[in-house]
């Protein structure tokens, strides 16, 4: 069955800014008793987590509100990559000319040589918190956060919001959330392990 998660990814938060960013939005979820302020082993990945509070069906789409969140709630404030979980990445877009690259074959085998120089600057992003990749389209030289991944595969920041086994969020939700960020851009990465 394994164990699913949804991300909400604060893509413009600084990592001067990405703490108190996070104490912020975390003291407004546990004011709306979406998330409990006490932290316990509840998560995965880390050791402690926020558990779900009383109202945590604020944050649920209608339909799913009957079904209680299994987990809770991970904070990440450092440079993380933020991706999908199981199976692989499918495309890419460029956000200089607009083509999108597929990165697997229709058979769910990675292209090696397309795929390659993407795990190249992953790693130095990973590591230094800057990286670059040439389009195969345009030969454009592209920051890598300002890609587009096709399911929001990847996220590549300094501030995520982490929860694990809950009812999928309503958009109204994750607009909330943003504007606790400032009305910073944010992704939504959601995957399983």
């Amino acid at each position: 069955m394994g164990d699913h998660f949804q991300t909400i990814v604060d893509l413009q938060a600084t990592p001067q800014w990405a703490a108190q960013l996070a104490e912020h939005v975390v003291e407004w979820l546990v004011a709306e008793g979406i998330v409990l302020a006490e932290r316990t082993d509840c998560v995965l990945g880390q050791p402690l987590g926020h558990p779900p509070g009383s109202n945590w069906q604020r944050a649920a789409a209608p339909e799913d509100a009957d079904r209680y969140p299994g987990d809770g709630l991970a904070v990440y404030t450092g440079r993380t990559v933020f991706h999908g979980g199981q199976g692989e990445p499918e495309a890419v877009t460029c956000p200089r000319c607009g083509v999108t690259t597929r990165l697997i074959t229709d058979g769910w085998e990675l292209i090696e040589d397309v795929w390659a120089p993407f795990v190249k600057a992953i790693d130095a992003w990973h590591k230094t918190g800057t990286a670059q990749v040439g389009c195969p389209a345009c030969a454009e030289s592209v920051p890598l956060p300002d890609w587009a991944w096709a399911d929001d595969w990847f996220a590549f920041a300094h501030l995520g919001f982490e929860f694990w086994n809950w009812p999928r969020f309503t958009e109204e939700f994750r607009t909330r959330i943003s504007e606790q960020l400032d009305g910073h851009r944010t992704a939504y990465v959601w995957g399983k392990l």
